[in-house]
């Protein structure tokens, strides 16, 4: 269910400081308390009485701290709970590449402009927004931005819909990256990345490349590892020119042959299911894409299909039939593998780069199979040695 997007906003901040039983009081003190800041970021007194007048919190939205209750978690989010096999299917990725490809043509003009303007291709811009999930941010300065987006006219109060988490638009913005990035690419005089396909199209392109977006720089390049490759050198830190890895055994699926400038860019090596299924060079345009969502899936979705809107070949390697641990059980490896001195990252209960390298250190110190990937048999081991 949709809500309006400052709403989320004000329910994260009055929550985790008020107990629930005076939810009403305080959330209106609490409003109250925000007119210095709004007034600071250009919120006249009358947008901001206008438009906080009668605002009641939801408690039952996702991803709250309410005192005295439960932490209500997150949706379960699919990048993060599922394999790549599941996640990636065939079916889902040649659906909306043909989806994409009928877009590419009905927004030809505009796309071709953006392309030309910024860089970005098409087939990027449309696989991100085909694709993107949710952000966080701080949602104090979010809500005094969202009255400043009506105050400013940019969008009415009856258009200002979004997600849960606050995103709104079809490029599924916050208010800040509105400020931060929109567009109005069809000369009407506004940004409305709410109704014009064009703004927003174009909105996604300045936001990418606003994050570091190179032209003429692929997202990434899927090889064939040699069989005797270290899977724990696959993390962000570890950057070689794509030259390198491939006078390393590297080697570039179905035949493709790199020319002299692509073997100059520096990539990091992806090995999403460890040593098992497709390995990746990814480009700093990868990271690029992998600041809408921090999951390695998410961006390969985004970057393989925009790869298919143009090319209709799926993965040339297969994903393996791996199997996903519970949340608590790779949350249970990294609080052990911090202990031990070889995880430094987040406990969030997600097999990521560094997670995956961290465990492949650990097989290494434990005499196990060195695979890079959260199995049972690192588990029991884990449980054994704690």
């Amino acid at each position: 269910m949709k809500r309006l997007a400052f709403i989320v906003a004000v329910i994260a901040a009055v929550c985790a400081s008020h107990p629930a039983r005076a939810a009403d009081a305080a959330f209106t003190q609490f409003i109250a308390s925000l007119w210095p800041e709004a007034q600071a970021a250009g919120v006249s007194r009358a947008t901001f009485d206008a438009e906080t007048r009668g605002l009641e919190p939801d408690y039952k939205l996702p991803d709250l701290i309410l005192p005295g209750r439960p932490a209500t978690g997150a949706p379960s989010q699919a990048e993060f709970v599922q394999v790549p096999a599941d996640y990636l299917k065939e079916a889902s990725i040649a659906r909306l590449a043909a989806e994409g490809q009928r877009l590419m043509q009905k927004h030809r003009a505009a796309l071709s402009a953006i392309e030309a303007r910024f860089g970005v291709p098409a087939t990027i811009v449309l696989a991100t927004q085909a694709y993107v999930g949710r952000r966080k941010d701080q949602y104090r300065s979010e809500f005094i931005l969202a009255l400043k987006l009506l105050g400013d006219r940019e969008v009415t109060r009856k258009d200002m819909r979004a997600s849960w988490a606050g995103a709104t638009g079809l490029t599924q913005f916050l208010p800040s990256e509105f400020y931060k990035h929109a567009i109005d690419l069809d000369g009407d005089g506004r940004r409305d990345i709410w109704h014009s396909v064009p703004d927003a199209l174009a909105s996604a392109a300045q936001q990418l490349v606003n994050k570091g977006w190179q032209p003429g720089v692929r997202w990434a390049y899927e090889v064939r590892a040699p069989a005797n490759v270290d899977c724990t050198i696959g993390v962000p830190e570890v950057t070689k020119p794509i030259g390198e890895w491939l006078r390393q055994g590297f080697v570039s699926v179905r035949g493709q042959q790199l020319g002299a400038t692509e073997q100059t860019q520096p990539a990091s090596l992806l090995q999403p299911e460890g040593i098992y299924g497709p390995a990746f060079l990814t480009t700093k345009n990868y990271f690029v894409i992998k600041e809408y969502n921090f999951s390695d899936l998410y961006v390969l979705f985004v970057g393989h299909l925009s790869d298919r809107m143009l090319h209709p070949q799926p993965f040339a390697t297969p994903w393996s039939a791996s199997t996903q641990l519970r949340t608590a059980d790779v949350e249970a490896m990294q609080r052990h593998l911090t202990r031990i001195g070889l995880y430094k990252d987040k406990l969030d209960g997600k097999a990521g780069m560094q997670t995956r390298a961290a465990l492949g250190a650990y097989q290494k110190s434990a005499g196990l199979k060195v695979d890079c990937w959260p199995s049972e048999a690192v588990l029991r081991s884990i449980s054994a040695a704690r």
